[in-house]
This record gives structure tokens, C-alpha cells and sequence, in this order.
């Protein structure tokens, strides 16, 4: 929660606050980007302590988080968003579901900077890229339950729907400062309604077209692989079960 808070905060600051920040600098975040992703590295790493505490994953499952991200990365490096299509986007989903919101709030974040060292992608848009791949992972793990062909098709909608909203929340790091005309440009001081409405024009006529192919593409894939990778996923997480308590027998044989 709190490192999501901090990304909310990331991304809706300058609908709410005045900042000096104008033209390539602003648009660049020079101020604000490089503290952000400084920021966002040690809550990823207190996100994974709390579930180790808390039992949400053990060792076998930090080794497992190492490789998807790894796969996530390269996967990423394979789509890096040409035309919205970017493959990657089914795993965090999967990933997820199987084993939690933790789990799929760091696998995220860290598939996704992965992906960018990959293909260069790096830039003052990154962390937020991380904290948005990251909802999408940890809010996967909180769909509320469900099992066989409902369970599929539920997170085939979710992917669809995540897939878009990506899209939408993504163009907030840069809209704030850029100018494409009054109808779709934020007015700083009008009201929130107002600067909402002429998003909401600007999303439509311009990323929908890569946001929409992007969720479409998630949800195939759920539904073409997703019932036997989450039986990977969930016979990989019961297997060598690290936690369960030993018992010895207290009985001596004769003889």
C-alpha cells in the first residue's frame, strides 16, 4: 500500500500542484524522475521482506520471482510496445494469480526495468512504467476467487481491461506538460473535471489505437496458455515445500 501510494502520487501531483517545471525539462522530469526510481527500489525490497514475513512466499519462490523476471525481460525486449503489442503482459497476469499480490506487484516492477536495460528502453518514463507494470501484477492477485473455465475466462477480462488502462495511466507522466491544442491540453487551474474531460479526449485520439491491441493480445494469450502455466506456477509453488514443520518419531524399535 505504501508503495503505491507512492505511485499515485507519482502520477497525479501535477493535476493538483503548480510546478516550475516547463518545456523538455518538464516533460523530462528532470526533478522528479531520478528520485522517483530511487525511491521505488527499496520498497520493492521491503515489499519482498513483508511477504517473507508474512509467509506470502518462501526462498524457492524468490528464485522463481529471479526467473520470471528474467523471462518477463526478455519477452518485453522481444515486443517492447511496437504497435501496443507487448507479450509480456500475460505473465505478470498469470504470475499474479498463482502466487499473489506481492509477488506480482515486485515481478512488475523488476521484469519491466529488465526489459528496458534489454532494449534501451531506459528513460525519465521508466519508473513509471515500473509502478504501473507493477499494478498489474499485484492487482491480479486480488480478483477475487474463482476456479476452471470462470477462473480463465475472468482473467482474459482482466487482461483486456488492464491491457487498456495501462495505456491511460501511463500517458499521465507526460501529458501534464506537453500542449496539443486547448481541447486536449491540461489547463493548470481549471478544474479537475475540466483538465479530466480533455484526457480523456486526448487518450482516445491518440493512444487507444496501441492500448487497445495491447489488452487484446494479453487476453489471447490468458486464454490460448494460461490454464497450463498456472498449473506450473501452482505445482512449482507446492512442490519442496520448504515451511513444512518436521517431525520425529519418539518410538524406539526393539531389537
Amino acid at each position: 500500500m505504501v508503495a503505491s501510494l507512492a505511485g499515485l502520487l507519482a502520477f497525479g501531483w501535477p493535476l493538483f500542484l503548480h510546478t516550475d517545471q516547463v518545456g523538455e525539462s518538464a516533460i523530462g522530469h528532470t526533478t522528479d524522475a531520478p528520485w522517483l526510481f530511487v525511491l521505488l527500489l527499496p520498497l520493492l525490497v521491503a515489499v519482498v521482506l513483508a511477504e517473507l514475513s508474512e509467509s506470502g512466499i518462501d526462498a524457492k519462490v524468490i528464485s522463481l520471482l529471479g526467473m520470471l523476471a528474467a523471462v518477463g525481460a526478455a519477452l518485453r525486449a522481444l515486443g517492447p510496445g511496437t504497435a501496443g503489442l507487448e507479450p509480456g503482459f500475460f505473465l505478470l497476469v498469470l504470475a499474479g494469480r498463482a502466487f499473489g499480490a506481492g509477488f506480482g506487484f515486485v515481478l512488475g516492477a523488476v521484469s519491466l526495468l529488465g526489459g528496458a536495460l534489454i532494449s534501451g528502453g531506459v528513460g525519465p518514463w521508466m519508473p513509471f512504467q515500473m509502478f504501473a507494470c507493477a499494478w498489474v501484477g499485484c492487482l491480479a492477485g486480488l480478483l477475487p476467487r474463482a476456479g476452471g473455465r470462470l477462473e480463465l475466462l475472468l482473467l482474459a477480462a482482466y487482461s483486456l481491461v488492464s491491457g487498456v488502462l495501462y495505456g491511460v495511466v501511463m500517458n499521465l507522466w507526460f501529458w501534464p506538460y506537453a500542449t496539443f491544442g486547448s481541447d486536449f491540453s491540461f489547463i493548470p487551474g481549471d478544474a479537475l473535471g475540466g483538465n479530466l474531460h480533455r484526457y480523456f479526449l486526448f487518450v482516445v485520439a491518440t493512444s487507444l489505437g496501441w492500448d487497445i491491441p495491447r489488452g487484446i493480445l494479453s487476453a489471447v494469450l490468458v486464454l490460448l496458455v494460461g490454464r497450463p502455466v498456472l498449473k506450473a506456477f501452482r505445482r512449482t509453488a507446492r512442490k519442496a515445500a520448504f515451511d513444512v514443520p518436521v517431525v520425529f518419531d519418539s518410538g524406539r524399535a526393539d531389537g
